[in-house]
This record gives C-alpha cells, structure tokens and sequence, in this order.
C-alpha cells in the first residue's frame, strides 16, 4: 500500500500547481480551498445506508491515519477495523447493558437507591468530571434506553488503541490520527462519526481479549464508517470563540 502511495504521489507532483490551483497559494477574498471546504463542511452522521465500504477504500482511509505527525514520530497507535455485522450487534448491546447499570447507579433522582446513588453519583463526577459532562451522561440514558446505537448500525467501526509508550502526548497524537482519518473519509464520500464510549469495553475482559487490548495499548476511541443516508454535510453555524492576539507588545481581542 505505501509503495502504491508513493507511486501516485510521484506520479501527481509534476500537475501539483496546474491540479491544485486553488492550493498552496492565498489571496485576499479567495473562496475555501478544497481542504478546508472537507474541514469546514464535514459533520457526524449518524445514519447509515446498508452498504459496505470497500476494504480498498478502508485502507486508504488508515493511511491517512499512518500519516499523521506525533511526537518524535513515535505513532503511538494500532487501528482495528471491525466489519462483522453480528459482532457489531454484540458490542452494541454490551455497551447497552452497561449503559443500564450506569444509569441505574448514576441516575440518582430516578434511581431506586436513593441516597446511595446520589452519593455514588458525587463521587463518579469528582473522579471522572469529563464522563460525568451533561453530554455523555445524557447519552448513557439514550443508549441504555435502546435509543441511540453506539455505532449508529454503520457497517465499518474503527477502533483506535493507544500505546501509553509514546513520546510526551500519546493523547493528542491519536487524535491527529483520528481527525485525519474522518477527513480523509468525508473527502471520499464517507459519513463518520467518533464513538468515545467505546470506551465501555474496558471493564469487559471478553472484549478486550477479542480486540487485542493488552498492555501497552488502551482503547480510546472509535470511528463509525459508512455511507451516509441522505446529504448530512454543509457548513453549520459555529459559536465565536475570543482569540487573545498578541502583536506589537500589545494584545487585542479577536473573533
């Protein structure tokens, strides 16, 4: 695969300027290039057509993943492609049945234990504040409620394990990987979605067995691969966000 890369990367840099015009160059009022136009109207699809994505065009996808930068170009990374369709199912309804007990523990204002599930909930929101944000545990009701699928029934997932070993910030490397792998399937015509409660399976030895997670590696993240039902992309309105600008020993407020 990689000399098949190389090849067509030969093949392509003599057209570079005359293919790409729109790239490698700025000019004031210049309309989106082509790769922010991929970044700028890329967005999660959660609804599938019962289609398979070739293996060919999965590949492709995991070499944009294999490219991308880390720390000392350490990759800390290994990728599993899941495309069976009853071992998706089973992974799906574990996550479902842990997603249950979670809610029944967490849930404190419905949950039948009372005073020893709000106490159980003070004590997970301090020790994991980021699990306990209002959007993941809203998704632990839906899930558990059979509302919403963890892989949204697409027919590829991509999991992604991370080797603790890695230089300085294996965290933030595995997520360059990951962004380039959903862009790099959205500039091919793919919907994705990333599926952060694959982290669920942790507290299953049966998964991590099937899926290979043993030390070094921990699982923590999951991309959702397939054909998009409908025309889910476009650019979205997005939050302004106040960038302090330094410049000239002074600094300015900018959106």
């Amino acid at each position: 695969m990689t000399e098949i890369l190389e090849t067509e990367m030969e093949e392509r840099a003599p057209a570079k300027v005359e293919e790409f015009a729109e790239m490698y160059t700025w000019h004031e009022g210049m309309e989106w290039n082509p790769v922010e136009r991929v970044i700028l109207e890329r967005r999660s699809v959660r609804k599938y057509k019962d289609k398979q994505v070739p293996e060919a065009l999965v590949r492709r996808i995991l070499e944009a993943g294999r490219f991308a930068p880390s720390a000392g170009n350490s990759q800390p990374w290994k990728f599993v492609v899941v495309r069976d369709r009853d071992m998706i199912d089973s992974m799906q309804k574990y996550v479902q049945l842990r997603c249950k007990a979670f809610k029944f523990f967490l849930n404190w204002q419905k949950s039948p234990l009372g005073k020893i599930a709000w106490f159980y909930f003070q004590m997970t929101a301090r020790l994991l504040p980021n699990l306990m944000h209002p959007i993941p545990f809203g998704a632990i009701t839906v899930i558990a409620d059979g509302k919403l699928k963890l892989f949204h029934d697409a027919p590829t997932v991509i999991l992604i394990l991370m080797d603790r070993r890695g230089a300085a910030k294996p965290p933030i490397d595995v997520g360059i990987a990951g962004q380039n792998m959903i862009l790099a399937a959205h500039s091919l015509g793919l919907g994705t979605c990333w599926v952060g409660f694959v982290e669920v399976f942790k507290f299953g030895t049966k998964w991590n067995k099937k899926l290979g997670v043993a030390w070094p590696y921990k699982l923590v993240e999951g991309i959702a691969l397939g054909y998009p039902v409908g025309n889910p992309d476009g650019m979205i309105e997005r939050e302004l966000q106040e960038v302090d600008w330094w410049e000239g020993g002074q600094k300015r407020t900018v959106y």
